[in-house]
């Protein structure tokens, strides 16, 4: 017979709660309770995620900007300029956002990115970013390899009359840094080169103020670079881009040779899609298949971009790019994405049934030039990409002067005045000659690139400046080169200056010396080259301290001229050798007496 207690449950059944209950009492901390997860979270509610990363999962810099976008701290800014002050913790990443890095401790400032559509700038905004080196920073500006300007020591005081003073300008900085879209480049020479298929210019403007105008393209998994380029004779290292706009033409032969799908296909200019440039990681932008339209090309990047948004590792920064959700899909899962978020069909048509582009003129951004109008351009020399603000007054007088009132950026740190008639051409020369530069084309000196380096950034390993100026005051005190070549110096592996894509490329490096202590030196790649000289230069050697730079560079091209076959390139040279037959043409015993 079973024995019922008071409560109405059997002696085994009251002995069986009391038990349980007992057990969860002492162990409340680990048992969950009903409806929870082994982390006490309430299954019924669905867990919060970012394009479908957990909270929890992602990395640092995505939950800054899960807490608070950066577009939203211009209060801080404000606030912070009032005491003088620089952002904290995480605030100084969502400045990025508003384009001000502060760069301690290489300096205990800020630096102003701006965000230049096309790099073209007209006489009136290039002097008032002038106004703004002079009267907010060091005296100087820097051009970039994104066709850029930088402006460097500015205090956070300061910050909030830069903002307002590029906004008058009719310039913004807005998204030149973080994970953001960054400035997008076009063909420096484009509407005035008589050897483009089309002028660009009005696309990459179009883009720019797309992206501006589109909150939801902000905070992207990592950054984002667009290029177009024109099909002219200067480059724009559109293949080292996420997305690469390559002008093409298509005639009305290849449509007729061509049994393709697309029935209404007519000749004309179109753009080729190349996607996932990324040299910093040794990898150009490769064709996918797709002919557009050049209005086409706003849309379709807008719609790739929004599935890389979606898509992109939010959880490692290192495997966070475009390139590595390319990886995961491939083109064809990536196409398809794209497709999803379009009103018309992407156009796929070979690309070897299109016309390409003639090669690129290696140094086309240096020296006299005819355009298209009868008049001429003038590419002038800034080496490293450096100016002062008396001699960026001068450029404004000079283009007023002489030419249309307009300035062009390069991706190489140099500069083009267009709309020169012929008659104007030598006294622009005497004007130009008088700020203490030069449009000569110099080979040897024509195409050096460095970027920051430690004097202004914290992650270079080399003051790449001033021994980029070096190097070249010494080559041209010692050689003659028949045949351009482009040396990059970069700080450390971010590769702001490009070394994979230079003839000569360093990055900075550490040294160790005997005494244990280490010194500025540099890593060098040779054999590197864009567009119809594509390839990633090789690593030759490692850890060669900056003061063996100059005599290394010099013995390297003095062998360079005596063994070289006839005509031959130094890219050409240094690619039919193998590492180990370079390392052989350097005498170390030379360097050390040297």
């Amino acid at each position: 017979m079973v024995s019922i207690d008071e409560s109405g449950f059997s002696t085994e059944q009251t002995t069986f709660i009391k038990a349980f209950v007992s057990g969860f009492c002492q162990g409340r901390d680990s048992i969950p309770h009903l409806g929870q997860d082994s982390d006490g979270r309430f299954t019924h509610e669905v867990e919060e995620t970012v394009h479908g990363t957990p909270i929890d999962d992602l990395c640092k810099e995505e939950r800054i900007k899960h807490t608070k976008n950066g577009l939203d701290c211009y209060d801080e800014i404000l606030a912070n300029a009032l005491d003088n002050k620089f952002p904290e913790a995480e605030d100084v990443f969502r400045y990025k956002f508003h384009g001000l890095f502060h760069v301690a401790p290489a300096q205990d400032s800020f630096m102003l990115r701006c965000r230049i559509a096309g790099g073209a700038l007209s006489t009136y905004q290039f002097r008032g970013l002038a106004e703004i080196a002079q009267d907010w920073g060091p005296g100087r500006a820097d051009l970039t390899t994104r066709a850029n300007v930088q402006i460097r020591e500015i205090e956070p005081k300061n910050c909030p009359a830069v903002l307002m003073k590029l906004a008058d300008l009719g310039l913004t900085s807005q998204g030149s840094g973080a994970d953001n879209v960054r400035n997008v480049t076009a063909t420096p020479t484009t509407g005035f080169d008589p050897t483009e298929l089309i002028d660009v210019m009005p696309y990459a403007r179009a883009m720019h103020h797309y992206i501006l105008k589109n909150r939801d393209l902000y905070g992207l998994p990592r950054k984002f670079n667009i290029s177009y380029d024109s099909g002219g004779c200067v480059s724009v290292c559109a293949d080292t881009n996420d997305i690469g706009f390559q002008a093409v033409r298509v005639t009305q032969d290849s449509i007729d040779n061509h049994p393709s799908e697309i029935s209404n296909l007519q000749p004309g200019v179109y753009f080729r899609m190349q996607l996932c440039g990324i040299t910093g990681h040794q990898q150009f932008a490769t064709d996918c298949g797709v002919l557009l339209t050049p209005a086409e090309t706003i849309p379709v990047a807008a719609a790739l971009i929004r599935v890389f948004i979606e898509n992109g590792n939010r959880t490692n920064r290192n495997k966070a790019r475009l390139k590595y959700l390319v990886d995961d899909w491939g083109f064809e899962k990536t196409l398809e994405e794209t497709q999803k978020k379009l009103t018309f069909p992407l156009r796929r048509f070979p690309l070897e049934h299109c016309e390409v582009p003639n090669p690129k003129d290696k140094q086309g951004y240096l020296g006299i030039h005819p355009q298209t109008d009868g008049k001429n351009y003038i590419g002038i020399c800034t080496p490293v990409g450096r100016m002062s603000v008396a001699q960026m007054h001068a450029l404004a007088d000079i283009a007023d002067q002489f030419g249309r009132s307009e300035i062009r950026l390069t991706v190489w740190q140099n500069l083009i005045i267009p709309g020169i008639p012929d008659d104007k051409i030598q006294a622009a020369i005497t004007a130009i000659q008088a700020t203490g530069l030069d449009h000569r084309n110099h080979n040897l000196t024509g195409g050096i690139i460095a970027c920051t380096g430690s004097a202004g950034c914290k992650y270079a390993a080399a003051e790449t400046k001033g021994q980029a100026v070096a190097l070249g005051q010494h080559l041209a005190s010692k050689m003659i080169l028949d045949l351009p070549i482009n040396l990059h110096l970069t700080g450390c592996k971010h590769s702001c200056a490009q070394h994979y894509i230079g003839d000569i490329g360093m990055v900075g490096n550490r040294v160790k010396i005997d005494d244990g202590s280490t010194v500025d030196g540099y890593n060098i790649v040779l054999g590197g080259g864009c567009d119809d000289q594509q390839a990633i230069a090789r690593e030759v050697w490692k850890s060669v301290k900056a003061t063996d730079i100059n005599a290394l560079i010099e013995q390297l091209l003095c062998t360079y001229l005596a063994q070289r076959q006839d005509g031959e390139t130094f890219a050409h040279f240094t690619r039919r050798l193998t590492i180990e037959e370079l390392q052989g043409l350097i005498d170390q015993t030379k360097l050390a007496a040297a």
